[in-house]
Formats: structure tokens, sequence, C-alpha cells
């Protein structure tokens, strides 16, 4: 039995006293409860272990012979494992949910240190811990699944990697992408202020502590907190910069009474407005929060009846009196002439419009697709609208017209108004997917075009990638790829990308002869699509399929020309890729040898991304396997 006094020799703590330690850290990891979204999984995973160890602990408490020292150094060696597990825990609870999706891979690596501490002193169990040969079972098996779990293969998401990689290095801002920005704030759970406000702050503090990140890493994560924020319709602000204050704040000492900031850029109102919800908002802040498609109050998060907003004059009343007597300026603000310019049409000429798309004469039909086309660019109110007003039905009855016009003006309006979520399974419900295709098979270039991104945004739905898939829509795909105009290609490889996320497309995509064309597109760097058809090998290199269709080609040679002259990104991207076809076939690694990729990998290692110098670091161990084979 181990006594509360029992002290080792020369020692100042008992066996007693570093279980309890032990047990200490083990229920302080299990009180975090909830975890960021990309490490749930592995968190889950490495929490339930620690605590089966608890068992371990009571078993010792009730040996009848003292626990030896090494016994005790055990212990010890054990508590800094698990203490080092807490931290990455506490990391993966409290961090930033943009840092942690960013930088999953190095998180992973993180979990793998952790694995591979804890086998390491698991194995090392002193026999002269007497514990029973069932609870030694126990922990060789653990053992076993926690070597498994160091072995297995990237877990992340890779949807999520990539919808991060096109958000970030995207150049053209085109209207599908803010589909995958709100698909990225819905996957991280980044779509409310109140989300954004934490994590606002929690960004803040990252930056604070400069724990080893890079300047490129704090920028990327910045540049999508502002992305989610704009997204959310609050103000895009340097959160390095501005902390606490109020931009317009010039004197810090001057509070501002909490009543007179707006709930949603936390700044002072200038023209307060009341919502169905009774709450008070800044005029131009709720407006961008409506013109995003959200009905819901920000702050209570309540479904609102209706969309209108009631003047505060009492409010401003106060709010004007306080600046005067505080000799305040209120900012002044140019809202009213960017309202005007994006301001929503009346519910009635919509429905005029609507009406239009099915009259007798064909000119008319052409003007009134023309117009939704242009009204559903830009204004998110105007999506809604027209889908309410049953607009969707008859443009997808356009798509089977013979005149072409009307096909480029119906399938570009269908473009746009999948951009709204709802819209996008409105879409989906009236079969306009093969009517879609169709256009993409024999509409003009630009109609042709628009088709692809539509089937992009589309695709955003995962049942519709499978949908695309089973239409053919692949193949049409895939000869715009390659004989397509630039901005053809560019719509067509995004499609695709999408598209290849769904393992059976994978298998299309590669029977429709992508691989020569996207090998085309890879190498003329004047399309700037280097990093995109990477993206695309990448997908394509973890199909059994698809690495066969590729060691068909002088790819390997080329995959290295960019390792070792391309831009850091693209480096990042073929390094991955190399990565992919190695690991399953090593022959792929020993013709990259063959063309010199060892003194660039080593390179890499030393000046490359983060993202970069872990796949090199990974391909030399590789390498290095291959040499000893």
């Amino acid at each position: 039995m181990v006594m509360d006094g029992e002290e080792r020799d020369g020692g100042g703590e008992t066996a007693e006293d570093v279980i309890q330690q032990v047990e200490s850290v083990i229920q302080s990891a299990a009180s975090f409860g909830e975890y960021r979204r990309t490490q749930r999984k592995e968190c889950y995973n490495l929490l339930r272990r620690m605590r089966l160890l608890l068992p371990l602990f009571e078993e010792v408490r009730e040996l009848e012979s003292p626990v030896t020292d090494k016994g005790i150094d055990w212990m010890l060696e054990l508590k800094k494992v698990l203490v080092m597990a807490k931290k990455l825990l506490k990391f993966c609870h409290k961090g930033s949910k943009i840092y942690l999706a960013i930088e999953s891979e190095a998180v992973m690596i993180r979990f793998h240190g952790v694995h591979d501490k804890l086998t390491q002193t698991l194995d090392d169990l002193p026999d002269e811990l007497c514990i029973s040969d069932e609870f030694r079972e126990q922990i060789g098996l653990m053992v076993m699944q926690l070597k498994r779990a160091r072995k297995r293969t990237d877990t992340q998401d890779i949807e999520l990697a990539m919808d991060i990689m096109v958000v970030l290095s995207k150049k053209d801002e085109r209207n599908a992408d803010s589909a995958i920005i709100e698909r990225l704030a819905q996957k991280l759970q980044l779509h409310t202020v109140e989300d954004l406000k934490m994590e606002t702050i929690t960004v803040r503090n990252l930056i604070k502590e400069r724990g080893g990140v890079s300047a490129e890493t704090y920028q990327q994560v910045i540049d999508l907190l502002n992305k989610f924020r704009q997204l959310a319709g609050m103000e895009v602000t340097n959160v390095v910069d501005e902390p606490v204050v109020p931009k317009m704040l010039k004197c810090p000492s001057l509070v501002i009474p909490h009543e007179f900031l707006c709930p949603i850029t936390l700044e002072i109102m200038t023209d307060p407005v009341i919502v169905a919800s009774g709450q008070t908002y800044d005029r131009e802040s709720i407006q961008k929060w409506f013109d995003t498609n959200h009905k819901t109050c920000p702050k209570t998060r309540e479904l609102l009846p209706h969309l209108s907003v009631a003047p505060n004059y009492a409010l401003k009343t106060l709010i004007l009196q306080w600046c005067e007597k505080n000799k305040f300026k209120l900012p002044e603000k140019e809202a009213s002439q960017g309202q005007e310019s994006s301001s929503t049409v009346d519910k009635e000429e919509i429905s005029s419009l609507v009406e239009k798309l099915s009259s007798s004469q064909l000119e008319v039909q052409r003007k009134a697709a023309m117009k939704i086309r242009l009204l559903s660019k830009e204004n998110p109110e105007n999506r809604i609208l027209i889908a309410q007003s049953g607009g969707i039905p008859p443009l997808v009855q356009l798509l089977s017209y013979p005149d072409s016009k009307i096909k480029q003006h119906a399938v570009t309006a269908l473009l746009n108004l999948s951009i709204d979520e709802t819209n996008k399974k409105l879409i989906t419900r009236e079969d306009a997917i093969p009517a879609i295709i169709e256009v993409l098979k024999t509409g003009s270039t630009e109609a042709r075009e628009n088709s692809a991104a539509a089937l992009f945004s589309l695709s955003m739905l995962d049942e519709n990638k499978v949908k695309v898939g089973l239409s053919d829509g692949i193949p049409p795909l895939v000869e715009l790829l390659q004989n397509g105009t630039i901005r053809g290609k560019k719509d067509a490889a995004t499609a695709l990308f999408n598209l290849s996320l769904n393992q059976a497309n994978k298998a299309r995509a590669i029977s429709a002869g992508i691989v020569p064309p996207l090998l085309k597109v890879l190498k003329d760097r004047n399309l700037g699509m280097v990093d995109e058809s990477l993206s695309i090998f990448l997908l394509l290199a973890s199909h059994p399929d698809g690495r066969q269709a590729i060691g068909e080609f002088s790819f390997i040679e080329t995959l290295v020309e960019f390792i070792r002259e391309g831009t850091p990104k693209n480096k990042e991207c073929a390094a991955s890729v190399l990565l992919e076809l190695g690991s399953n076939n090593s022959s792929f690694l020993l013709a990259s040898l063959q063309y010199g990729v060892y003194e660039d990998l080593v390179e890499i290692t030393n000046s490359g991304t983060n993202r970069a110098q872990r796949k090199a670091r990974a391909l030399l161990q590789l390498i290095s396997k291959c040499e000893h084979v």
C-alpha cells in the first residue's frame, strides 16, 4: 500500500504526491470540454487515452509493497508527457480557429510528437512497478494504437485546406469566391458577430505572444479574419494596431458610454436605428448585415419578422449631446452614396421581370434575362427577391432555348443567384445541372465559361458534386480546360478541383483525359495557374488511376522544376504532390532524384514556407528509407 508519508530517499515527493499530480493533470485536461473543429477528433482520441491511464494509478495505490525510486521516476516522466499533452489540448480548445485551420499540418505534427513521447514512456513501464498482467496488456494495446495513429496518413479535412488555399491565394475576385468564404466561415464556426469578436481577441493574443509563428502566417490569419468580418457586415480593421480603442477615438482616456457603441462594430453610432427585435445598431452596419443574407438579430440571434428599421431619435440626441459636451467629433460617413449604388429595386419591378421571362416575344425574354443577370450580380437582397418571385424555374427553362444570347444571360443569372446558399438548393431542385452541362457543351464562349463557374458554385453542396459527375459534366469541363480561353481554363480548373474532392469524380476526370491538358496548363506560366493545377494534381495523385496516368508523362521533371525555381507557394504545392506520389510509389521518388531534387529539398527545409519545409523534410525521410531498402 502506498502511504501518504512515504518519501523517496533524498527526495521530497512521495509516490502519493506524484499520483495526485498526474491525476490532476488528466482531470484538468478533461475539463476543457469543446475543441476547435479542425483538431476535434485528435483531441478526443488523445484525451480518451489519457483517461485510460487513471485506473493505473488506482492500482499503484493498492500495491502492498512501497513504490521504488525507479517507479516514481517513471511516473514523473509520464507526468511531463501528460503536461505536454494538456498544453496541446488547451491550445486546441482556446486557440485561434483560423490559425489552427491554416496550420493544421503543424498542429498534427505536435500531436505526433505527443504520441511518440507517450509511446516511449509507456514502453518503458518498469517491472518494479508491480501492476497486474491485465493492466500491462491494456498498456500494450494503447502503445499499439498510438503507433498506428502515428503512421496514419494526414487526417485533415482536404476540402477545408484547399478552400483556405484558394481564398488566400486567388488573385481574381470572382462572384463564386464569396461562397467559399461563407463555407469556410460555417465550417470554422465564425459566421456570427459574437464568434468573430471572440476570434478577433484570440488572434490579437496570438500576435502578442509571438510564439514562433511566421509573419506570413500572421498575415494570412488577419486576412482571413477580415474576410469573415466583411461577410458578417462588420468593419474590416487592423487587429494589431487597433486592439481595443475604436478607430475614431483620438483620446484613449475618453471612454464612450457602452450604449452609444454599435454592437456589430463596437464604434460610436452616427445613425442609430432600431430593428424588429428592439435592439439598436448603426444603420450602415446593420444594412451590411442584412445585405449578406442575414435575417436574424446579430445580438439576440432571433429570426426577425421583417428587415425594416426605425431611427432611434432619442439615442441619437443623447449621442450628440455627449459629443458636444466632450468636444468629440463624430466621424463623417459616406454611407448614403454607397447604399444608393447597391440598393435593391422594388419587388414589383422584379416580379414584372420574372413574368417577362415567360413572354411569347423573344426580345422581351432576352431583355428580362439580361436585366435579372445584372440585378443579381452584386446585390444579395436582389438574389433573394428574384428567387422569392419565382425567377429560378423560368431561367432554367431558358437554358434549353436555341437563342445563344438568352442561354448566356440565363446561365449567368443562375451563376449569380447560386451565390446564395438557399438558391443553390432551389436551382438544384429545378434539375438545372443537366441543362447547365448542355450549355457548357454547346453554348457561346462566355456561356461556356459561366456554365463552368455555375457548376463550381453549385458543387459547393456535396450532393451536387455527385450529380454533376453522374450527369457526365466532367468531360466538357476537361474539354474547356484544354481548348478554352484563359478565363475558360481558369473556370474549368476551379470547377474540376471542387468536383475532384469526390473520390468517384477523380476516376471520371482521369477517364476523361484530364492529365495531358492539366499538365499543359501547369507548364504555361503565362496563365498564372500553377498553384491551381498542382492542387488538382494533388487530388489526382491520391487515386491509383491518377498515379498511373501521371506516370505516363514527363510529369516528375516538371514537378522538380517548380520545386527548384518556382515561387514559395509553387514549391510548397509541388513538394506536396511529390510527397503524395512518393508515399505510394517509390519509383516517383527515384525519378525525382535523377532530376536532382535532393539538393532542392534541402534548400527548402531552410528557406521555404512552413508547410513547404514540412513537406521537404518528409520527402527527405522517404528518400532516406528508399536508399536503405
